[in-house]
């Protein structure tokens, strides 16, 4: 673990980079709900807002990085670096996108031919590299890396998250554990509302194309008190099981601790992440920490003993202001903007299994639940529960952000993986290492129980009013631009730095069925 030193990058890396900058030059720059896995259904809501036009909205890549889930861990490093030099490019192609409007027009084929096919050759020197690097070391590059270059336009009513018709609900995980496993239940389902193909980039809050013109739209909302109930209860624990919990106190980012960067899955890169991050437990989270930054960091938690790092997405209210990286990277220039809003409560609880007793988590052991790029990818790994105080027990909503009562307010909850395969603290794409149980609680093809990570975070920011189809003072959660800001996208991360008593004691009493801290 700990890969956080860069080797310099060949002659063919660096013009690989140049022009992927160049694409963005010549676009003008720019309860606490009970649930051990997710699932996702539909309910009958109506109050959504048609999506705009066949305009191409964002652009769609196949996601290489959670596809390669065999590397050889001596090229983990590089190849890391290699997949945020292709979201990198991404973002660029995306930017040309937002800022050539009246190009595109007025010609039929500008996109194609001016960000689609630059965007090919670029992804292709990348992922040339990438098979260099697993061969390198003594792995075997899959050969169908090399289709995954292309990346295709992606019109408003043809995204993959978000829903016409669709409340986004998400189901509790005892009506299927294998959705939030990512066993592909639900990708793709529900073609999403885009931004509006006409907004601008930059200038005041669309009701249609959100502040800085890539979303959320009208139809990115529901008003939670016509969405159906749809949570159902928690597998109940049975003879062998474990029932205890363990709370560990670690503030609410008082410290304003920020970052753009992703250690996990990015190590070593600045702005890896392309957003911004809120930051509780240890406070030398960047793209540079390794396992000894962490050991020997300070941490916000009241307990010592965890030095954990929790960390995950902001979320900002789009009414028109800007917050202290209006000019950054990561910020209002990747078109994340809007005033960032600090929770109120940030509950962290580790849970036990209904079937079985828990194992201790390894040190640094590496967990991202949820999908960044469900735009995209379609919600096959998408774990986002968005509610409201009061009906935390009736609604989760994955697709759609919901629309508080007065005395009400937003609640975003994560339920982490909770099974380990025994034997390793991260995994290539950052995944494969860690599974749901299923409805039961099962870990299947041999993996061990852990105490299973959940979060609330609670906020106290007035509801956005959506009237006619036009959606004020909307809230949305940080993201890749071209991800358009959807719910879906949410998702949170966390690498676990308990020291061996403390992680023990968690482990006893939630076997003992206690209630600890």
């Amino acid at each position: 673990m700990g890969r956080n030193i860069r080797k310099r990058r060949s002659p063919l890396a660096v013009r690989a980079i140049a022009a992927s900058a160049a694409l963005a030059i010549g676009g003008g720059g720019l309860v606490w709900a009970n649930f051990y896995a997710s699932a996702h259904e539909k309910n009958s809501s109506t109050n959504t807002t048609k999506a705009a036009g066949a305009q191409v909205a964002t652009i769609t890549c196949p996601d290489v990085g959670q596809k390669l889930t065999n590397v050889p861990k001596q090229a983990r490093g590089e190849v890391d670096g290699e997949l945020a030099t292709l979201d990198q490019q991404i973002t660029a192609a995306y930017q040309r996108l937002a800022t050539t409007r009246d190009a595109q027009t007025r010609d039929a084929s500008f996109v194609q031919n001016s960000i689609l096919n630059p965007l090919k050759n670029n992804r292709s020197v990348i992922i040339d590299r990438i098979k260099l690097e697993i061969n390198r070391v003594g792995g075997k590059a899959p050969g169908w890396l090399d289709g995954l270059s292309t990346c295709t336009g992606a019109p408003a009513d043809q995204t993959n998250a978000g829903g016409q018709n669709n409340g986004g609900a998400a189901a509790s995980p005892s009506a299927s554990a294998s959705a939030g496993a990512g066993a592909g239940a639900g990708a793709g389902a529900g073609a999403g509302a885009s931004a509006s193909a006409s907004a601008p980039a930059g200038g005041a809050q669309a009701g249609n194309g959100g502040q800085a013109g890539n979303g959320p739209v009208a139809a990115d909302f529901v008003d939670i008190t016509k969405v159906q109930p749809n949570v159902a209860g928690k597998a109940r624990t049975q003879a062998g099981g474990s029932s205890g919990t363990f709370s560990s106190s670690c503030g609410v980012n008082a410290n304003k601790k920020f970052n753009t960067d992703n250690v996990i899955v990015a190590p070593g890169v600045t702005n890896g992440a392309h957003h911004l991050h809120d930051y509780v437990g240890n406070q030398s989270n960047d793209a540079f920490a390794n396992n000894d930054t962490f050991a020997a960091a300070q941490t916000s938690c009241a307990n010592q003993g965890d030095k954990s790092s929790y960390y995950w997405p902001v979320v900002r209210i789009q009414n028109g202001t800007q917050d202290f990286d209006q000019n950054n990277d990561g910020g209002g220039k990747e078109l994340n903007v809007g005033q960032i809003q600090q929770v109120k409560q940030a509950q962290i609880k580790f849970v036990g299994n209904a079937k079985s007793k828990v194992v201790a988590m390894p040190k640094f052991l590496r967990i991202i639940t949820g999908d960044a790029k469900t735009t995209t990818n379609g919600l096959a790994n998408a774990n986002a529960h968005w509610s409201c105080t009061g009906f935390e027990n009736k609604v989760q909503l994955t697709a759609q952000y919901p629309i508080c009562p007065r005395g009400s307010t937003v609640v975003r909850t994560f339920a982490f993986q909770s099974c380990w395969d025994g034997v390793n603290a991260d995994s290539a794409n950052h995944r494969t290492h860690v599974a749901f149980a299923d409805a039961q609680g099962n870990c299947a093809n041999g993996f061990k129980a852990i105490p299973q990570l959940t979060m609330r975070l609670v906020y106290g920011f007035r509801a956005p009013t959506l009237t006619n189809g036009q959606i004020k003072n909307a809230y949305a959660v940080d993201g890749f631009p071209e991800q358009l800001h959807k719910a879906a996208t949410d998702h949170d991360d966390f690498i676990n730095v308990f020291d061996d008593k403390l992680m023990n004691k968690m482990v006893t009493c939630i076997n003992n069925g206690q209630r600890c801290r």
